[in-house]
């Protein structure tokens, strides 16, 4: 089920139980679609879908009964009407957050039936008729569950059928109004209406005669089941009555009720062989569950075939029991449950058996004397069932909103496989089951009660029974549930326990319980919130806060189901809102005893008209037996009962009220009827006195008023409890103290008290409980152990809280005194010829007092049968040994031992074994005994023992310690010790954490090794929360002592101290000193005699303890520090020390720890003290310590010693620096260094000198830092002494100055320097960038420039491949390698390296592929190498090789084609008649063709112009004799394989005469222009 949303918006609001789950489901819900056709009268089919559905269908239906059934239409369309109002009703419960089984009708039967009134059809009988009650409807049921997420199943089918009956009853009212409205109208008008209305009606049942036969061919076919239909109907009607009679007996106001045995099984006597059956008849709602047992075992008739039928029919169940045998004489129970409780009845079966009859198969042998009575399990007979709970749950805390899961492991024995228990959980003696609060768990050894969301309902005292058969077994712890943190500071705790009281159609009356908790000012009210279910929004139903915890809840849509919610309310403003209450319907009484007749599914639409007349026109009576039922301040709730005179039709009520001694009434509810014969009244004057009378109405009108009710004080009637009497207080645990106290007298209505405690003395109160408690006794847990506390108690009911009681006497938190348990593991340490030493353990709960003594009794046993019991000691022995005298020799004696403190003698220990009284003549000593373990931590213990009684022949001279794990077999001992020990003690190391542990010891002497001990254990391996440790403490005196604090101690707890585990009671050497949980052993005088084991126990607790070991390092450690605490020194933090500070002053200084007001420091200069002076000035700082002395300058007479010596109280120190000699001068030039800086700091000045650094471009910066400039100060660079001017000048903004050398190298090696100077004087700066300077600046512009080189890259050429990077720029410093995979390359002419610009490659020419691989580039920068990295393999090197082959033969192609190499000029201008003679040189391989061109076309040779090519490389063009026709464009072409080229050049051919003339006439032109 997912959370609800309160729990995951907030961690307590209880806005609404509902979430999407839930209302998806619920809309799902609502569009399931039912179907059903069957109408007593005949009438049509509808489907109960939406309304407009109905609407639809009903106007289809009027439309086809008017064209087929012309005659019919009048009573069609009043059918429509109708089933328009059905549809209507179905419309309110969808619209309203009704569910599917909001019903919706099924069926339904026509008022309006053809037949005359005294004729009309029904389907039962004229003597069923007879039976049935007037004007009683019997609703037809059938049977549906669903479950919704977020809302339990009982809930949903409350919520279900008080929406089905709504709908059913709003159809019916439907119906009567349209026949009473009609009867009311015929009896106001005339006579001729009524005349015209009879006609009609009689013409309409003259058309129905086609209806009525099929009505009858109906009625014929039905006869052939006529006489299964009277037995259901008659059935039906039994339940009917039976129901109505016990829910008659109920309150009306819940719709949920507890099982209640209508018919209780009675006891039989038969005969065997002969058959039985056991009735029962049980009502509740919802619908009991009805179990059967036999002697406390459920039945289960599968696992005997045949033997039982169990059947439920009708609300009657049955047990048969076929074939009875003597087996089956028994109990039988019938067990009713649901959600309300559970409730059992009892029957006997007593199975007789004939004289002279036995059936010696039911025996075996020797069970002559097995008694007649004895237990049956459903697996055969069985002694008894041992139930224990382990890993339990304890008295548990939790807060409103939390998780809390309380559980315990069930271990039966024996254990019978399939045969599972039966669990059940209770809270105060009630049972519980699963709901959305709470579930419950059993995975089949533990189980678990788990709250998902805890409220103060959910406090009070939890049980668990256990169940086997006929034996059980239960265990119960108290859970308390603490108010959530207010979201508003000083706001009250939310109310409690909200409840319906009463609910009818008008109001609900709700009920709840006040907070133990106000806030811190007293609560002024209450607000009261409302939810319909099926939605998520509250409303606020009070505008001003009640005070009294009950409210009527008016303003409800009848029918609706609503949860409720309470919120308090003071000064300080409104606290949580309450868990919400359970779901209620707003109904009468009445209508839900009707509803609950038959609760188990909605009403499907059958309906039995009874054959009297309805009364018409009929006014209502005065209603009667109107009395005042409750009466607040707040409001009035009056109760009446309807009058006997009021017709068939419903009837509402008018009340009205007047005051005292007035005849002036008023009517209260005007605007609103009310529907239910009771009512509340608000808004009505406090201490006023009132009267009240109610009037009765309907559709004929008012009727007289009742009787007035009597004289009525508006106020509460309920008084507020009287203060509770005689608070007594009583320790119960060490964290828990039970309060008694006297109950209130004369308190009505109790709802229970609040308890409350507070620390003596602390003036704080806090509430013990949440949720009031009844009686006049309970326990307060959650105590602190030691502290005392005084407690109060108030009473609560309706009316408030009461006023506190007196404060009880203080009382201390402590365990109360019980008698202790009994001691365990009784054995012989040693025998003699007429006595025993008997040994034993001590009790492991001792009774919160120490243990005074034991009691030994003793026995003989003769042939195995014991004696009587006799008296071995009269005074009690303190000791865990006692010998017994007196005894019988060869005699064996068993025994038991009983312990004894202040609160009396405990229980006897369990029998022991038989031992026998004999000398015992062995010659090994016994055993060991008294074996206890102390100090238990995760990996060691202390385990001490007490030596045997019984010595052997010789002394004990040592023990041998065992161990094993618990669960370990006997052949997994292990010695912890391979030499004997002669201590009665021994830490065993070396444990497993969390790992169980028991241990013997044995004693060993010169004839050998004893028998073990008894076992120490078991015990587990683990340091406990809270465990402490012995401190050592040295104080101020030097006394050194041991200090133990325990946080677990009780009242009877004391303090021992032990060395070596011998007491030190008496030692002089030490004295002991215990206050509260703390003690303390202090050693008077440390010294080797005080070399051991120091031990602490802790008395009365768990085995507390802790151990300190002195040994001689830790002595000489602690005698060191005593001694430093008797003479202490002031302790410092650093040393005398000397610093130079920034006018060469010089400073003497240390540094104390700490240093109180009184401090005193004496200056010592070469044995003489020195004061503050012009030469010495002084300073101590006692905040931190640190001392000062200070001196302006240092000369030649202050060379020597200088001491700083500090007494502090008692404390003292001295600190000491020497000046002499080197470090004298090395001192006194470093401050004469820092006053001349400081001189130079005065003007400007560098405030860091130059510097280089290179950029990210592989440039060089020189930079530098300056300070206390200004604008004529003026900054000049040099390098080697000659200036170097610079573009820019410098405006000292940022205090930076630099000079940027870009492409460094050998050329820019040299001494920069750089001056800076003004009037108040001038700093210089130098840098020198040569030798080793100039080295470590190469070599960082190296990396700088390794650093920017880019990933390889392959690029293919003609003549090969090449692998290149690209640097910022390039330096002949930066050294370059090439290697092949992993092998240096080796330079030769096919493969080469080189720069070129900033490019650095490596040629590869002419590749093959062994020049596959992998390349790498290293560039060293004189330090390190940087590496570039390419992959000439695979595709990359096919690719690039398919590159390099076109590239070369493209060059191939390039270098061999033809080609004109020149001779050819680009024009040529000669005279006409003149020899043209052009040469010219062509290439190509192979030789190319030539050819001539001339205006684009072929010019062939021939005696004019003569072509020739000669040689392969000449060609030659000749004309002999040129003329103007040889003018024009050629062409020389030359080509081969490789590809062709054309030169062009022009041939001008001019005449000389020509020319002349154009040259006179261009002269004669311009000498025109020019005029």
């Amino acid at each position: 089920m997912s959370l609800p949303f309160y729990q995951r918006s907030h961690q307590h609001y209880d806005l609404s139980y509902r979430n999407k789950d839930l209302r998806t489901t619920m809309s799902h819900y609502q569009q399931e679609k039912k179907r059903s056709a069957i109408y007593t009268q005949g009438s049509t089919a509808y489907s109960s879908r939406s309304s407009a559905a109905h609407r639809q269908e009903s106007e289809a239906f009027r439309q086809a009964s008017a064209s087929s059934f012309q005659q019919q239409a009048s009573q069609y369309a009043l059918s429509s009407e109708v089933s328009r109002k059905a549809a209507s009703a179905y419309d309110y419960g969808s619209s309203h957050g009704l569910t599917d089984s909001s019903l919706l009708l099924d069926d339904y039967s026509s008022k309006l039936s053809p037949k005359p009134k005294r004729a009309k059809h029904s389907l039962l009988s004229g003597e069923e008729k007879e039976n049935v009650p007037s004007d009683y409807m019997v609703p037809i049921f059938s049977g549906r569950q669903m479950h919704v997420s977020g809302i339990t199943d009982t809930e949903e089918e409350r919520i279900k059928e008080a929406a089905a009956y709504i709908a059913q009853r709003n159809l019916l009212a439907s119906e009567e109004g349209i026949t009473t409205s009609k009867q009311s109208t015929a009896s106001k008008q005339s006579m001729a209406s009524k005349q015209s209305m009879a006609s009609r009606q009689s013409v309409v049942s003259k058309q129905a005669t086609s209806t009525l036969q099929q009505e009858e061919t109906f009625e014929k076919k039905s006869r052939k089941v006529a006489i299964r239909e009277k037995a259901e109907q008659l059935s039906l009607r039994k339940t009917l009555e039976e129901t109505e009679a016990y829910h008659a007996k109920l309150n009306e106001d819940h719709l949920l009720h507890a099982p209640e045995f209508i018919i209780k099984p009675r006891s039989h006597t038969v005969w065997e062989k002969e058959n039985v059956k056991l009735h029962c008849s049980v009502a509740g709602w919802p619908e009991p569950r009805v179990t059967w047992y036999k002697n406390q075992v459920p039945i289960n008739v599968h696992a005997n075939p045949g033997k039982y039928i169990i059947e439920s029919r009708y609300g009657m169940h049955t047990l048969e029991i076929n074939a009875c045998d003597f087996e089956d004489t028994a109990q039988y129970r019938a067990s009713a449950m649901n959600v309300k409780g559970e409730l059992s009845a009892y029957a006997s079966v007593v199975v007789k058996r004939y004289k002279g009859e036995f059936d010696e198969t039911r025996f075996h042998a020797g069970a002559s004397t097995m008694p007649l009575s004895f237990a049956v399990t459903p697996y055969g007979y069985a002694s008894k069932f041992e139930i224990h709970f382990d890993d339990k749950f304890d008295v548990s805390f939790g807060r409103e909103g939390e998780t809390m899961s309380l559980g315990c492991r069930v271990v039966i024995t024996p254990e019978i496989k399939h045969f599972q228990p039966e669990i059940q959980w209770y809270r105060n003696g009630v049972p519980l089951s699963s709901s959305k609060w709470v579930q419950t768990l059993w995975s089949g050894e533990r189980a678990t009660l788990t709250f998902s969301h805890l409220n103060k309902e959910d406090e009070g005292l939890y049980t668990i029974r256990v169940r086997m058969g006929e034996y059980y077994e239960q265990y119960s712890a108290y859970v308390f549930v603490r108010d959530a943190d207010a979201e508003i500071e000083g706001a009250p705790a939310a109310p409690l326990d909200v409840k319906c009281l009463e609910a009818n159609k008008d109001y609900i009356i709700i009920s709840w319980k006040q907070p133990a908790v106000d806030g811190g000012s007293p609560i002024l009210g209450y607000f009261i919130d409302k939810c319909e279910v099926g939605t998520d929004s509250w409303s606020q139903c009070n505008d001003t806060p009640v005070k009294f915890a009950r409210f009527p809840v008016t303003g409800l849509i009848e029918g609706r189901s609503y949860i409720f919610r309470v919120r308090a309310v003071n000064k300080t403003g409104i606290g949580f809102p309450s868990r919400v209450s359970e779901p209620v319907a707003a109904l009468d009484p009445a209508e839900k005893a009707r509803l609950k007749s038959r609760p188990s599914a909605p009403w499907t639409g059958q309906i039995i008209v009874t054959e009297e007349e309805p009364s018409e026109g009929i006014v209502p009576g005065p209603p009667t037996d109107l009395s005042v039922t409750e009466a607040t301040r707040s409001y009035v709730v009056l109760s009446w009962k309807p009058p006997g005179q009021r017709g068939h039709e419903g009837i509402m009520y008018f009340v009205e009220k007047c005051e005292a001694g007035t005849e002036n009434w008023q009517r209260v509810n005007t605007e609103l009827p009310v529907k239910s014969p009771r009512f509340a009244l608000f808004d009505l004057v406090e201490g006023k006195s009132y009267c009240f009378r109610v009037r009765c109405s309907n559709s004929a009108g008012v009727g007289e008023p009742s009787e007035a009710t009597e004289v009525t004080v508006v106020g509460d009637k309920l008084d507020i409890p009287k203060a509770p009497g005689n608070i007594i207080p009583s320790r119960n645990t060490d964290t828990s103290v039970v309060v008694t106290w006297e109950e209130s007298k004369d308190a009505k209505e109790l709802v229970g008290y609040y308890i409350e405690a507070s620390v003596a003395g602390s003036g704080k109160w806090e509430p013990c409980n949440n949720n009031p408690v009844k009686g006049s006794r309970f326990t307060c847990h959650g105590l602190v152990t030691g502290q005392s506390y005084i407690f109060r108690v108030r009473a609560v009911n309706a009316a408030g809280l009461s006023e506190y009681s007196q404060d009880s006497e203080a009382i201390e938190v402590k365990a109360a005194i019980a008698p202790p348990s009994p001691p365990c593991d009784i054995t012989c340490l040693e025998s003699f010829r007429d006595s025993m030493v008997l040994g034993w353990k001590q009790p492991d709960k001792i009774g919160g007092a120490e243990i005074t003594g034991y009691y030994v009794n003793y026995r003989e046993v003769i042939g195995g049968v014991p004696g009587k019991w006799r008296e071995a000691n009269v005074k009690a022995v303190s000791e865990e040994a006692y010998k017994i005298s007196n005894l019988k020799e060869n005699m064996v004696y068993q025994f038991q031992v009983a312990a004894m403190n202040m609160a009396g003698l405990g229980a006897p220990s369990a029998v022991s074994e038989c031992f026998k009284c004999e000398e015992w003549t062995i010659a090994v000593p016994g055993p060991p005994h008294s074996l206890k373990y102390s100090e238990v931590r995760k990996d060691s213990l202390v385990l001490q023992w007490k030596p045997p009684i019984h010595s052997g022949r010789t002394p004990v001279t040592g023990y041998f310690v065992d161990l094993k794990e618990a669960q370990a077999k006997e052949d997994q001992w292990r010695g912890l010790n391979e030499a004997a020990i002669k201590t009665l003690y021994l830490k065993v190391r070396g444990l497993k954490e969390g790992v169980s542990y028991v241990f013997r010891v044995r004693a060993i002497n010169q004839a050998g090794v004893g028998k073990p001990s008894d076992l120490a254990g078991p015990v587990v391996a683990e340091t406990r929360p809270g465990t402490k440790e012995v401190v050592v403490h040295v104080d101020d005196d030097g006394i050194i002592s041991l200090n133990f604090e325990c946080d677990q101690m009780t009242p009877k707890s004391e303090f021992t101290w032990s060395k070596d585990y011998v007491s030190t009671e008496d030692s002089p050497r030490i004295e002991v000193e215990s206050k509260g949980n703390k003690t303390k052993m202090t050693f008077k005088d440390l010294g080797m005699d005080d070399l051991g084991l120091y031990s602490c126990d802790v008395t009365d607790t768990d085995g507390i303890a802790s151990s300190y070991l002195i040994d001689e390092e830790e002595l000489k450690r602690l005698l060191a520090l005593s001694h430093e605490h008797k003479f202490p020194t002031v302790p410092v933090k650093s040393e005398l020390a000397v610093e130079i500070l920034e006018k060469g002053q010089v400073r003497f200084w240390m540094q104390a720890e700490k240093l109180s007001a009184n401090a005193k420091v004496n200056y010592i200069f070469n044995e003489k003290e020195i004061f503050e002076g012009p030469k010495y000035k002084m300073h101590i700082d006692r905040n931190t310590g640190i001392i000062e002395m200070f001196m302006e300058q240092l000369q030649d007479e202050d060379e020597g010693t200088y001491s700083f010596q500090l007494q502090d109280g008692k404390a003292t120190n001295h600190s000491t620096v020497v000046l002499i000699g080197e470090v004298f001068k090395k001192l006194q030039k470093e401050a004469e260094f820092q006053r001349q800086e400081w001189i130079r700091k005065q003007g400007p000045h560098f405030a860091e000198y130059l510097s280089w650094e290179v950029t990210g471009e592989c440039n060089v910066l020189l930079k530098c830092k300056v300070a206390n400039i200004k604008k004529e100060t003026h900054i000049v660079w040099y390098k080697d002494e000659r200036e170097i001017s610079v573009d820019e000048k410098h405006d000292f903004k940022d205090g930076i100055c630099t000079l940027l050398i870009t492409e460094f190298s050998k050329k820019d090696a040299g001494i920069y320097e750089v001056i800076l100077k003004d009037d108040r004087g001038k700093d210089k700066s130098r840098l020198k960038l040569v030798d080793e300077a100039f080295k470590e600046l190469m070599t960082e512009v190296c990396k700088k420039i390794a650093l920017s080189a880019t990933d390889l890259k392959i690029q293919s050429t003609a003549e090969g491949i090449r692998l290149y990077s690209f640097v910022t720029y390039y330096v002949e410093d930066l050294k370059v390698n090439w290697s092949h995979n992993g092998t240096a390359i080796k330079y030769s002419d096919r493969v080469k390296t080189g720069v070129t610009g900033e490019q650095i490659w490596l040629q590869i020419n002419e590749p093959t592929p062994n020049d596959k691989g992998k390349y790498i580039m290293e560039l060293f920068d004189g330090k390190t190498g940087h590496q570039k990295t390419v992959d000439l393999s695979g595709q990359a090197y096919d690719e690039a090789y398919a590159e390099f082959q076109r590239l070369k033969q493209a060059a191939i192609a390039e270098k061999n084609r033809a080609r004109v190499l020149g001779g050819l000029p680009d024009v040529v201008t000669i005279q006409e008649g003149k020899a043209l003679n052009l040469t010219c040189n062509v290439w190509g391989d192979p030789t190319p063709e030539v050819s001539w061109l001339k205006n684009e076309k072929a010019l062939a040779s021939d005696d004019h112009c003569t072509l020739k090519f000669e040689a392969g490389k000449t060609a030659y063009f000749t004309i002999t004799g040129v003329s103007t026709a040889d003018s024009g464009k050629y062409g020389l072409v030359v080509k081969n394989k490789y590809g062709s080229e054309t030169s062009d050049f022009t041939v001008s051919v001019f005449i000389p005469e020509e020319e002349a003339r154009i040259a006179a006439l261009e002269s004669q032109k311009g000498g025109k222009k020019a005029k």
